[in-house]
Formats: C-alpha cells, structure tokens, sequence
C-alpha cells in the first residue's frame, strides 16, 4: 500500500485565496492626487510635533503648546487615514493574481504583482506625505502616549492656561474617556463644566470610533422602542464597523516585530521571511475582530458585539413589519451561533409570516455578515494549519461569547406583549441581569448587642447595602482618633500624594500593622493600637454574617483614613472628596458599564466603611447610578455608624466635598478569594498571637513580636 503524502499549496496561492474581494469593505479609493482635501506641503513627523508641544507647555509657551500638539494630532491622524488610503488604493489598482499554471517562470506574474504592489504604495506615501513613510516611525513610547492619549492632557491644561475653558473640556473629556480611573481628569471635567456652562451632553470625544458611537446611540433607541431610529443606527453602526476593519486590516500591513530574531541576524530563506512575516500581518488582521469591539483603554472586548448588531436587527425589523429582513439578520445571526434554539425559532417563526408568494428557502443570511464570516474561518483554518509548521503555537480564541447577549427583558424588548409573543410562536428568554454571580441574601444576625440596623438595601435604593449604628461606642471612636492623629501619614497609600482626589482637601493613612508597630515600640498605647485591629475583625465579622455568606470573609485591604479641609481653598466648591466609583470595577458612565479588569482590584467582594467621627461639614457618603450623577442614597457619617455593600458595579459611590475640619474613618475591602488575603493582614495576625500568649504567660516565646514588625 502506498503511503499517503500530503501536498501543500504555493505560497503565492495561498496568500491570493485568502485576498478579500476588491470591493470588501467599501469601494476602491480614489486616486491619491485628486483627493484635494488633504493638507498641502510635506507632513510634518508627529514625533517631532509632540515633543516641541510638550518642551512649550513646560516653558511655559501655552499658545505655541497648543499650536504643536493640535498639530502632532492632526499628523498622527493624517499619517494613519495616509496608510489605509494608500494600502486600499494599491490593492484595488494592483490586485494579486494567482500564478497562471506549472512549468519555469510561473511564479514571476505573482512576484510582479507583488512588487507593483509595493512601488504604488511607496508612490502613494510619497505623493501624499511629502516624503519617505520611513521618516514617520516613532518610538514605542511616543506611540504608547498617542494609544494612551496623553497629548489630551497637556492640551487641556494648556488650554486652561489661556482661559479656553471649553477646548479644555472637549480635551479633557477625551483623555478622560481613555483613561477612567484617572479621578483628577474627572474632577478637572467637572470643574470645566460648571466655568464654562458646557452640558454633559456637549461634550465630545475627539478620538471617538463612529462605529462603537452609531452602536451605543442605536441601542438607545431600541430601547426607547424606537425600531425606525434603532434601525437606521444599527445600520449605519454596520456599515462603519466593516470601513473600520478594513482600516485596521490595512494597518495591520505596516512592519512586523520579529521578537524571537536579531534582525541583522536573521538568516531565514526567501519563502521562510515572507510566511514568518505574513503570518503576523494575518493574525492581526484576525485579531481585528477583538480590537473593533474593544472602548478606548479596556482590555476586555465587548462580548458577542458584531453578532449582536444582527441579533438587535432581527427583532427590530420584526417590529416595524419588515419580515424579510427580519430573517435576514435572523439568519446572519445564526452563521456565528449555529445551534442557538432561541433565534432559530424566530427563524421558523419570520418564515410563517412571509407571504404565500415568497419562498423562506430563497431568503439568505445578509451578505455583509456571510462574507464576513467566510473569511473569518478561512483565516482561523489557514493559521491553524500553518503555526506548527512554523514552529509558534496558536490557539483560536472564542470571538463570540454567547453570553453576550442584549440585555433587555427577553430577546425581545420591553413592552412586547410576552403572552402573544409566545402564543405566535416568537421566542422568549429572560434577562440575565445578574451582576453579582452569588446568592444575594442578606438580614442574617448582626452578632454584637449592641450594634443596631438602620437601612437595609431596599430602604438604601441598591443592591447588598446595609446602614449600622453603634458599632463603635463615644470612647472608642475618641480613642480611635486619637490614634489616627498620631500615626497616620500624608498619602499612606497612594504614593505620598498630599492630596490624590481633590487639591482641596489633604488625605492622610495607617494600615494595622504600623499602628501595631507604633504600639510595641511605645509610640501610642498598645491597647489603643489593638483597637484598631479589633474593631475591623468586629466589622468583618458582621459583614460576613449579614449577607449571609457561605464561606469565609478575608480581609483585603484596611486603611484608617482621614480627609482634611484645607484652609483658604473652600469657597464655591464644586468637586468631590472622593469622585464617583466602584471598588472591583472601571465604572464606565457613557457606557452604563462597570469592567471588571486590570487596573482595579477584580477580587474584592465587600467594602465597609466605620466612621469615627461628625465634627466636621461636608462628607457625606453617597451612592448613585450607573450614570455616576443620580444620587440613589446619602449617609452623614457619625460616630460608630458603619455602611457596608458589595463593591461591584452594582454599588457606585463616591465622598462629598469636605469643606471644614477633619473625617476619619476605617476603611475595610474584603474579598471570599483567600489568595487575595491582605498580607498585611497576616503579618498582623500572628504579632496578635504573639501578643496574647505574652499576655497569657502560657508558653515561653522564641520569637521576638518586634521581628515581626
């Protein structure tokens, strides 16, 4: 029996089967010499641009800062619309061809093709930048900052060195956009806003994706149920994200990093050089998918998002009685999840309603999503096949996580009639609207007698909330203070910053451990210091045992805290103590989303804060929406009233201004993942043992507590 041999294809076959259509993604470009909208004159390097801003901003040239960084945008935005323009013209004017057939020389028609390709893009670069594409390289840093959209930042500061208040806010508002946990552009937003009367709904994103903005306003719409709008959006937002993955597929083309050679070094043949590097231009272009459903600086996707566009339509068209295009996208919808029940029966259920004339068979998922998805599985089969043979290892990620679904009342929106929906046979499926993945209970026994309940979360507008009095008695919050006097430091905790939240009040911090520390070596009374230790373990307890947990309570972090009001810096006040957040999450406003990722702290589970005083004004604890402005309950600290909830999305708070004296409190993060325990907390524990076995006299010690410290 003869040995079955496996044949490969050329590489030049290979590369021009996986060539999308000449008109994928949009019409063939113009040529690049009528387009008259361009600016004229060679394009300055934005590299150069930014740096001359920056050296002006620290020079205190504001009006030159403004004039260069304005520009360095302007050429990176150039730069980036010159790449994709040039990469879809050549491809249209300079398509590749398979080769012709076997025998000498059969390859040549491919390779010249190739090369034609390469002169009209160096031509193309020319023509519309002035020079060389090579001279607009920039660092790694340099782009980072642009990814990052640090120019925004100096902009809006510079710009409010020339009392331009609203270019501030625009500015402003875009780099906040990428940047969410930047609590001090937040509070610079707010600040914008109120001098210069600009609404929340004026203000724009300069870097915004049409795609992602069509999305989110068509989502609105269909949630108002407005079908017609919801539909013209989801339309639009389509049309966009196909240009968008055109361009990112375009610039996927620029140089490679090959990360595993010296390039001086290199020694691969010819076809090894040309597969290693197309190899990476296709898995970017694959990974496109993921970029184009990823908002500016989160690293999660949003799940399930080009499919979601056809889940939205299907039902949309439905409503507005337009029944072939409903199963259109019912059937585009099903290309990414052939085996979902649900939409399957609307299939069944939108062919029932075609008329007599009108064949179902004859009705075909949407193009637009057919070609998209065709190419998408050759791509994954291609690097599939080729990665061993190239020795990298590639795993094909899921694109389209089912859970991704809309989340409106079924798979259907709100206000449909349920009842008739299911008699016609349309099909029903609840919102998963858990946020929290635990039981949520809570009114289990408070423990201590005399700790007593004030709210709980319904009373509280939330979800897992509680409102406790006496906790602390009168002595010990005095003793707790006097403590925190004592032993607290300027911006424990976030690197020495005086004033990390707001310029107008001073944070000050100690954890358990240093105040412990502080008692063994007679700085405060050792009694004192324990208080602090106890009193948390009294609080982690209570949480633990009120919402009814099922497993162990661990402590993530604990901080005493307390935010002075500096003097002089009070008048008309309009921020906040602490801005508006969640203590798992990236809380997102525009978006109504909370991400759970890097960098906030995913593990944490619960949050409690105590509170050791009232003599001061300002402070008020708060809870809000989504939105981070519609205040769902206020707390006024006192002594002994402790507030505790859980720290996902769910719960966003926030701190009032402080605007006289001085609030502390002891601040508690927990988490039910002990590889998430606070080693402080650890460290803390066992000087504790030592203490009480010292205080017991029961067992010689060979460790000296201090050690420990």
């Amino acid at each position: 029996m003869r040995e079955r041999t496996r044949t490969s294809l050329p590489l030049p076959l290979l590369l021009a089967l996986l060539l999308p259509p000449p008109l994928w993604g949009g019409p063939p470009e113009p040529e690049p010499e009528r387009d008259r909208h361009r600016d004229r004159g060679p394009l300055q390097p934005f590299d150069v641009l930014y740096a001359s801003g920056v050296a002006a901003y620290y020079g205190g040239d504001y009006e030159r800062a403004v004039r260069d960084l304005e520009a360095a945008l302007r050429s990176h935005r150039r730069l980036r619309e010159t790449r994709v323009r040039c990469a879809r013209h050549c491809a249209a004017r300079r398509p590749l061809a398979p080769p012709g057939g076997a025998g000498p020389g059969s390859e040549l028609p491919f390779f010249r093709a190739l090369l034609e390709r390469a002169r009209c893009q160096r031509s193309c670069w020319s023509q519309r930048l002035g020079g060389p594409e090579s001279l607009y390289r920039a660092s790694e840093d340099v782009r980072s900052d642009f990814q990052r959209r640090v120019p925004y930042n100096y902009l809006q500061r510079a710009y409010l060195k020339l009392d331009q208040l609203e270019e501030a806010a625009q500015a402003a508002h875009t780099f906040f956009m990428a940047n969410p946990e930047h609590m001090e552009m937040q509070q610079n937003i707010e600040n914008y806003r109120t001098m210069a009367g600009v609404e929340s709904h004026q203000l724009v994103d300069r870097e915004a994706k049409p795609h992602l903005e069509s999305y989110s306003a068509a989502v609105k719409h269909y949630e108002a149920d407005d079908f017609e709008l919801a539909i013209k959006y989801f339309e639009k937002a389509l049309r966009e994200y196909f240009n968008e993955d055109a361009e990112c597929r375009a610039l996927c083309e620029g140089p490679q990093r090959f990360e595993e050679y010296n390039y001086l070094g290199y020694k691969a043949g010819l076809y090894e050089t040309i597969a290693d590097h197309y190899m990476q231009v296709l898995v970017c272009q694959h990974e496109c998918v993921r970029e184009l459903a990823t908002r500016p600086a989160r690293l999660s996707p949003i799940e399930n998002f080009l499919p979601l566009h056809y889940d939205y339509l299907q039902f949309a068209y439905y409503r507005v009685g337009d029944y072939i295009k409903a199963l259109e996208c019912a059937k585009a919808y099903i290309l990414f999840h052939a085996d979902d029940v649900d939409v399957l029966d609307n299939v069944d259920y939108y062919e029932s309603l075609l008329e007599d004339s009108t064949d179902p068979a004859s009705i075909e998922a949407r193009e637009d999503a057919a070609m998209f998805v065709k190419r998408h599985k050759l791509e994954a089969e291609l690097i599939k096949s080729t990665a061993e043979g190239l020795g990298f290892s590639y795993t094909e990620p899921n694109y389209w996580i089912r859970y991704g679904g809309r989340q409106d009342e079924n798979r259907v929106p709100s206000g449909v009639n349920v009842e008739e929906a299911e008699v016609h046979g349309l099909s029903i499926r609840k919102k998963s609207s858990a946020k929290i993945h635990r039981d949520l209970t809570e009114g289990g026994p408070l423990l201590y007698e005399n700790v007593t309940f004030v709210y709980n979360s319904e009373q509280l507008n939330g979800t897992q909330r509680v409102l406790l009095d006496n906790v602390l008695s009168e002595e010990q919050c005095r003793e707790l203070h006097s403590v925190a006097r004592r032993i607290m430091l300027v911006g424990d905790g976030y690197r020495g910053k005086t004033s990390p939240h707001t310029p107008n009040e001073k944070f000050e911090g100690a954890t358990v451990l240093k105040a412990l520390k502080f008692g063994y070596e007679g700085q405060v009374p050792l009694k004192s210091a324990r208080l602090f230790y106890d009193v948390s373990e009294k609080a982690r307890k209570i949480v633990e045992s009120y919402f009814m947990l099922n497993s162990t309570l661990y402590f993530s972090y604990t901080h005493l805290v307390c935010r002075t009001a500096l003097s002089g810096q009070q008048d008309r006040r309009n921020d906040l103590s602490h801005p508006i957040h969640a203590d798992n999450c990236l809380l997102d406003p525009e978006a109504n989303e909370c991400w759970k990722e890097p960098p906030a702290y995913t593990f944490r589970d619960y949050s409690a804060l105590l509170y050791m005083n009232d003599d001061f004004e300002g402070g008020e604890f708060i809870f809000t929406e989504m939105d981070a402005k519609t205040v769902t309950a206020s707390i006024k600290p006192k002594c002994g009233r402790m507030i505790s909830f859980s720290s996902g999305g769910e719960n966003p708070h926030g701190v009032k201004a402080v605007t006289k004296g001085q609030r502390c409190a002891v601040a508690l993060w927990f988490t039910l993942d002990p590889l998430y325990r606070e080693l402080e907390r650890i460290k803390a524990d066992e000087v504790i043992a030592i203490l009480d076995q010292e205080q017991q006299g029961k067992h010689e010690l060979s460790i000296n507590p201090k050690d420990e410290l």
